[in-house]
C-alpha cells in the first residue's frame, strides 16, 4: 500500500522553542482480528520556504514535448518543478554579495569598523565577518560575537503582559585584540537549526550579538615598558579601567536543501510494527 498527503506550503516548519513547539508525525495503526490497535508514530522534519505558495509556472511548460515512453503523473512532475525552484531560489537568494561596512564607536569614539559580504544565510552556511582596529581611535581589548535565535510571541498569547523575548545561542567566537589591527570569524549555522519564520502565535528571527570590551584610557598606557636598552620587553598592565558596549545585527536564515538537513536527523528512515 501507499500513502500520500500533501502539507501545506506556508505552514510553519518543525520547531522547537523555549514557549511554543511545531512538531510533525505520522500515525499508522494497524489491527488484527481480536487484536488491540498498535500505533507506530514516526516522527519527520519539514522546512518551509515562505513565497512558493502563489507562484505561477510559465505557461510555455505547459505544451513542452514530453516522453512518450515515460509515465508521469502530472502531480510528480509539477512537485519535481517545485522543489527545483526552491533550491534555485534558494542560491539566488543565498548567493548574492555586496560590501556592508559598519562602523563601531562608542560615546568616547570610534573603535573600529566591521565588514560582512551578505545577511542572507541558508541552514549549513558559515557566516563571516572581519573587524578592522587600525583605524579606531579607542583600543578593543577583546570582542565576542554570538550567533543567536530570538523567539517572540505574539501579544495575544503571550502567558503574561510584556512577557520578554527569548534567546538562544547557536555558536560563540571570542578573542582578545589588542593591539591587533584585524581579526575574523566564522560561525557555522547548524543543519539542526530552523530557519526564521513567523507565524500568528510565535516570531522566529536570526542576529549577531556583538560584545566589545575597550580600554577607558589612553592607547599608551595600555602597556609598560619594563627596559631602556636594546632588547625591549613589553609586559601588560595589571588593571585598567574598561568599558563594555554591545551590538546586534539582525540576518536572514533561510532552510536548505532537504539533503543536507536529513544528515542530522536522529531517527532511522526504517519503522516497523508488529502485530
Amino acid at each position: 500500500d501507499s500513502y500520500c498527503e500533501t502539507l501545506p506550503i506556508d505552514g510553519p516548519p518543525s520547531f522547537r522553542g523555549q514557549s511554543v513547539k511545531y512538531v510533525y508525525k505520522l500515525t499508522i495503526g494497524c489491527q488484527r482480528v481480536n487484536s488491540p490497535i498498535k500505533l507506530l508514530r514516526v516522527p519527520f522534519r519539514v522546512l518551509v520556504l515562505h513565497g512558493l505558495k502563489d507562484y505561477q509556472f510559465p505557461q510555455d511548460e505547459a505544451v513542452a514535448p514530453s516522453n512518450p515512453f515515460l509515465e508521469e503523473e502530472e502531480g510528480l512532475k509539477k512537485d519535481s518543478r517545485l522543489a527545483d525552484l526552491a533550491t534555485e531560489l534558494l542560491m539566488v537568494a543565498t548567493s548574492r554579495r555586496s560590501l556592508h561596512l559598519y562602523n563601531i564607536s562608542n560615546t568616547r569614539g570610534k573603535v573600529g569598523t566591521f565588514c560582512i559580504f551578505k545577511t542572507v544565510y541558508k541552514i549549513g552556511e558559515d557566516v563571516i565577518g572581519t573587524f578592522n582596529f587600525s583605524e579606531g581611535d579607542i583600543p578593543c581589548l577583546q570582542y565576542s560575537v554570538s550567533l543567536q535565535t530570538e523567539e517572540s510571541i505574539q501579544e495575544e498569547f503571550q502567558r503574561r503582559r510584556g512577557q520578554p523575548v527569548s534567546y538562544s545561542t547557536h555558536a560563540r567566537h571570542q578573542e582578545a585584540c589588542l593591539h591587533t589591527a584585524q581579526s575574523s570569524f566564522s560561525l557555522p549555522i547548524p543543519l539542526s537549526s530552523t530557519p526564521g519564520f513567523t507565524t500568528n502565535i510565535v516570531s522566529l528571527k536570526w542576529r549577531l550579538h556583538f560584545e566589545f570590551v575597550t580600554s577607558g584610557e589612553s592607547a599608551g598606557t595600555c602597556v609598560v615598558r619594563g627596559s631602556q636598552s636594546e632588547a625591549v620587553t613589553w609586559s601588560g598592565v595589571e588593571q585598567i579601567e574598561v568599558d563594555t558596549f554591545s551590538w546586534d545585527l539582525s540576518i536572514k536564515v533561510l532552510p536548505t536543501n532537504p539533503v543536507l538537513a536529513s544528515y542530522v536527523s536522529q531517527f532511522s528512515s526504517t519503522n516497523s510494527i508488529t502485530i
